[in-house]
């Protein structure tokens, strides 16, 4: 073997060893990308996967917070008529002179009462006559002619007392609106 021919043989070992090292080079590349694509869409999955989390914490919260505020509804609802019943006897009892006594002890008994369900959350709904009827707030039972023009649409006359709970509605006031 000549010279010339052992200088090509080592440039060809060369040039094999050159590309077998760039081959392998190229391939731990595609490894090193791979494996960094992987931890992104990993992170990704993470990163949902917690906001999805908190956003569950975060409601489970909220309806916790409801649930608390408006867990007496039921009684509530079961003593608004007791509450109805105690304004009726209180008006009839107006008309009766001799009923005074009467008359302070049950408006005492009534004070406290209203009071103590005050202090649970539960709130009249404030209307009069001639406020603007509101379909979202207030129940209409029926429309009557309007004595005047300046009512025409508005509350004339409030049949039931409404109340909320919190700030739920749990029962429309009812009223007769001008036509």
């Amino acid at each position: 073997m000549s010279k010339k021919d052992k200088e090509n043989i080592n440039k060809e070992q060369d040039e094999n060893l050159q590309t077998e090292t760039e081959t392998v080079e190229i391939e731990e590349q595609t490894v090193e990308e791979k494996l960094q694509d992987e931890l992104k869409q990993e992170k990704d999955k993470f990163l949902r996967l917690f906001a999805e989390f908190e956003n569950y914490k975060r409601r489970t919260a909220k309806e916790r917070i409801d649930l608390f505020s408006t867990a007496s509804e039921e009684v509530m609802l079961s003593l608004l008529p007791i509450i109805d019943d105690f304004e009726r006897a209180l008006s009839h009892i107006e008309e009766h002179k001799e009923a005074e006594s009467l008359k302070e002890g049950v408006l005492l008994i009534y004070q406290k009462f209203i009071k103590t369900l005050e202090q649970k959350g539960l709130k009249l709904i404030e209307i009069a006559k001639g406020d603007e009827f509101n379909a979202d707030v207030h129940e209409a039972i029926t429309q009557i002619a309007a004595p005047s023009d300046d009512l025409k649409g508005k509350i004339i006359d409030v049949v039931e007392k409404g109340y909320k709970l919190g700030e739920k509605i749990i029962r429309f006031p009812k009223v007769v609106i001008g036509q």
